[in-house]
Formats: structure tokens, sequence, C-alpha cells
């Protein structure tokens, strides 16, 4: 499956960017099998003004639940990464969002997902809304999650 790299809101005031790690992550995760538990992770990048760069998606680890139907990221392995990379590039690198799989070939939030997204964003130091990613086995599905709770989609630009 090839995703594709750039994607933004229907006004184009927000633009993002995946890069190839990232999309390979996502990739490497998709539920093709029926035994294929859910994956998932943080989303790392940096900010330019409305426009966002996605430098790497983190990798689920050996604490996080995995199901068929459900995805529960721990704090363990997550935080360490991006507190590394935080560090590292002295604040310009940083957490945006989250990202899991979903068995469904174009995905959609669940209600656990929504409610999840909305306490993240709520919880977000620089209250800047959270990105969520869903990675489907044929398409993405992109949002940008603001303390209310639904935000804007974001579509491929082709």
């Amino acid at each position: 499956m090839q995703f594709l790299d750039s994607w933004g809101t229907h006004d184009k005031r927000t633009l993002l960017y995946f890069s190839t790690a990232a999309l390979g992550t996502f990739c490497q995760h998709i539920q093709n099998c029926d035994s294929d538990c859910e994956a998932g992770g943080l989303l790392l990048g940096s900010v330019h003004g409305n426009h966002m760069i996605i430098e790497q998606a983190t990798f689920p680890t050996e604490w996080d639940k995995r199901f068929r139907n459900l995805f529960e990221r721990m704090p363990f392995g997550h935080d360490t990464i991006a507190l590394s990379r935080w560090t590292a590039s002295k604040g310009t690198i940083r957490y945006l969002g989250e990202w899991h799989t979903h068995p469904e070939d174009h995905p959609h939030p669940s209600g656990l997902d929504r409610s999840e997204w909305k306490n993240l964003s709520e919880n977000r130091l620089d209250k800047r809304p959270m990105l969520a990613v869903i990675v489907g086995r044929k398409s993405l599905y992109v949002e940008l999650v603001p303390s209310s709770g639904r935000g804007p989609l974001l579509s491929p630009m082709v």
C-alpha cells in the first residue's frame, strides 16, 4: 500500500507532510490478515505556523495492549522517545498527535476513538489541536481534533 505524503484541510489553511519514515511505519502495521492486531503510537514532528511536518511515528511497544479491534498505548517507550526527540531538537520536534490502525479498508473513528482524542486534545499544554490518524488497509483518516472534540478533516493533495 502506498499512502500520499501531502495532506491539507479543504481551505488549504493547514497543510501536513508525512515523512517517508512515518508512512513506512503506517504501512508496516496495516491489518491485512484476520489475525493482525491494531497498532499505534505517537506522531512527532515540527510546526510551521498552521502547517506540520510529521517526521516520526513511534512503533507499538511490548507494553501496549493490542487486540484485533483495540489498541491502547501505554506511556512506556513512547514518552521516552518523544522526550528524547524534544530534547535533542531543542524543542522543535514535538508531540503532534496519535496514530493507530483499524481493520477496515477506509477507516472511520469509533466512539472510543473520539472520546480518547477529545481527552488528549483537552490536556495539550500548547493548546493546539491534536492530529489524529487512523491507518486503514487502503486509506488514511486524518483529523485535527480541538479540545471541543471534532475538527477539520485533512485530505490527500494530489
